[in-house]
């Protein structure tokens, strides 16, 4: 990892603790908010060390473009949580075969950049 990279990727990690210490819920409750709270900063902890040795280039500037879309669509909404999405279904192809190769293709393109860790860990 380039010293560049780092700090980048450090700058993010700080940020990302800083918008969880001055989260506040849509709703306004307490419990609420301290939940949320909590679920920011494990998730970037869990997250954070999953990646910790990530040597790719092109792997560590997907997961810091990840992280960017995560904190922008957060901070957008006003939820920590990843947004949910629908994944076009499995349909009638059958387990095997070029259909149901072409359709697990079309699944993994059409799913988010900010979704792609978040499976991984759940």
């Amino acid at each position: 990892m380039t010293p560049v990279t780092r700090q980048e990727v450090l700058g993010l990690y700080r940020k990302i603790f800083r918008i969880a210490k001055n989260w506040q819920s849509a709703s306004g409750q307490i419990e609420e908010t301290i939940k949320e709270k909590q679920y920011i900063r494990s998730e970037a902890r869990t997250l954070f060390r999953k990646n910790k040795n990530v040597t790719d280039a092109k792997m560590i500037k997907q997961c810091i473009e990840e992280c960017e879309a995560r904190i922008e669509i957060g901070l957008h909404y006003n939820i920590p949580y990843p947004r949910p999405i629908h994944l076009p279904p499995m349909g009638l192809a059958s387990k095997q075969g070029r259909a149901f190769r072409h359709q697990e293709k079309l699944r993994k393109f059409s799913k988010p950049i900010y979704l792609k860790s978040h499976d991984d860990i759940s």
